[in-house]
Formats: structure tokens, sequence, C-alpha cells
């Protein structure tokens, strides 16, 4: 079914879910519950809209049913942390190339996906203040290296020059904005999606309100909300008869403290209800981590939970 011109906002969510149908289905159904609230807002009452909302709503029930057994599902805290780590492991791999000198398509798109899924992120409520610059600073790189590579400059590497640029954070793939309110901001790349980063399409029109002036020298990615920086959204394929080797990833375990080798619960501890939802964040931080063998962060959260659950403090 044809998306109503009305909805054209979510559409690059809606791309974004059908490429990881089958590479990650959690993070497609969340795109796509993304998309559909974010739908609901912008046009529910329209027979076209209405009819194309309410069939997306049956493909997150079918999707909701597939994935029953996926505690990234059933747990809003799994979820999110899943999506997190997701978007912020597309982020540093195009920033790791970014501050390479790496300036290519991959990193382009890595770049403007992450920025998509850091939007979703706010399905789960409130984005932190990180995300939110991670999010702006995603999505200007994305512009600005497509930008240089069509004009066929060279552009700097890292934050140089983010804070003279003047761009405005809710363009179009036309030049139209999307919708105002915090809750919904969906927001196209300069182009339709599937040539995005081809040096060949144009961009889309800019002006607008300048980003805040932000140091992104010095950006900070929360413990156990990362992922590898080597690891690309989209691995090219091997050339012919080249077998793929897998990439090694440095890993730095931090000692574990000693107080909590044979940890029990200190005294009159009294946990309250908000200590068990944090130690199980802790908890599912350290699994997502795991997922991309990130065992320092592992030890790290893990070791937080310990702390937490013995003495009541962190």
């Amino acid at each position: 079914m044809a998306l109503p011109p009305q909805l054209k906002a979510i559409q690059h969510y809606l791309r974004t879910a059908q490429e990881h149908e089958k590479r990650d289905p959690v993070v497609a159904y969340y795109c796509r519950l993304y998309a559909m609230q974010t739908g609901m807002k912008l046009d529910s009452k329209t027979p076209e809209c209405r009819k194309f909302l309410v069939k997306l709503m049956d493909q997150l029930e079918t999707m909701k049913k597939e994935l029953t057994d996926s505690d990234s599902i059933t747990h809003e805290v799994v979820g999110n942390a899943h999506i997190e780590n997701y978007a912020l492991k597309m982020f540093l791999y195009a920033d790791n190339e970014d501050r390479s000198g790496r300036f290519h398509k991959n990193m382009i798109k890595s770049f403007y996906t992450s920025s998509l899924l850091l939007d979703v992120l706010s399905v789960f409520g409130e984005l932190s203040e990180e995300n939110i610059q991670h999010r702006k600073y995603a999505r200007w790189k994305a512009t600005y290296i497509h930008n240089c590579l069509k004009s066929g400059e060279t552009p700097q590497a890292g934050p140089a020059g983010y804070e003279e640029e003047t761009y405005d954070e809710e363009y179009g793939a036309e030049g139209g904005g999307g919708p105002s309110s915090q809750s919904a901001q969906p927001q196209s790349p300069p182009h339709s999606q599937p040539g995005f980063g081809d040096p060949n399409q144009g961009p889309g029109s800019m002006g607008g309100p300048p980003y805040p002036p932000t140091n992104y020298n010095n950006i900070h990615i929360p413990p156990g909300a990362h992922c590898p920086a080597n690891t690309p959204a989209e691995l090219p394929p091997p050339a012919a008869g080249e077998a793929i080797k897998p990439v090694p990833v440095p890993r730095s375990i931090p000692a574990v403290d000693p107080s909590l080798r044979s940890a029990t619960q200190e005294g009159d501890v009294r946990l309250t209800p908000e200590d068990y939802t944090r130690a199980q964040k802790y908890c599912k931080y350290a699994g997502s981590a795991l997922q991309y063998e990130d065992v320092g962060t592992a030890v790290q959260n893990l070791q937080k939970a310990l702390k937490l659950l013995t003495t009541g403090k962190e």
C-alpha cells in the first residue's frame, strides 16, 4: 500500500524497518512503532491515512506475536537498551570513519540511520541530553559530508565547522519540514534514501535556526550504551574468492572491585522499587553489551548492579 502524502515524514523510518526485517527484527518493530505513533499525530482522520495506519497497526501486532520470545519486545528496558546500543554502534562506526578521514556512502548512511534510531528511542520516553546531541550531530554530519562529496570538496573530519553551520533540524526531502512537537520529530535526509550519499543526487533545501554550540571533541557515550566503533552498519561485500576476516576488537576488562568478590547484603539494607529497577537496568545493559562482545562494559554494569543490591547505594 502506497504511503499517503500526508504521512511522507515517516517514510524513512518505514524504509529503515524494511531494511532490518531480517537483519534485526527488533529494530524493524520499533521503527514501525515510532512511525505509527508519529503518523497518528500527523493525520489519523483522512480515509487514506487511517487505512494505512490501521494496516501498520496490524503489521505491528503480527510482529509482536512472532517476537513474543524476545525480551526486547516484552520488556521495555531491554528494548530501550537494544535500540540505543544499535543506534550508537552506527554512530561510533561513522564517527570513527569520519575522524580517520574515510568519507564514503556507507558512513553517511550510518550517521543518518543512527539519527533516525535515536528518534525511535522516544517511544520509550524523553531522550537524554546526550542522545539529543548525538542525533543533531549525526544528522548534520550526514548532510555536510553528502554536500561536500556532491560538490567535489573534501570534508573536514570531526566537528570542525559544526558551530558555524546553520541547518534546519526539520528539513524534508523536497524542503518540507516535519511536525514541530518534541514527541514527533520525523526528519528526512537530503533526498530519497535509496540514493543517500550518492554525489549525483541533489540535496534538499537548508536554512533555519542554527544548532546550539556543542563541543563534540569530548562527546560522551554512557557505559553500556555503545558497541565497537569499527562495526559498520552494512559490511561491503567481499571480493570474489576473498574470505571475510573477523575484525579484532580491542578489549579492556576492568578489575573487579575486591569488596564485591564475596558480596552479601550489608546489615538492614532496604531497597526501594526504584533500586530494583536501576539494578535491573544495569543487568540488561550488561546483557546488551555482551551481544557485541563488549566485556568491559558488561563487567562495569554488573558491578554497579551488585553494589546497589548489597549496599543500597550506587
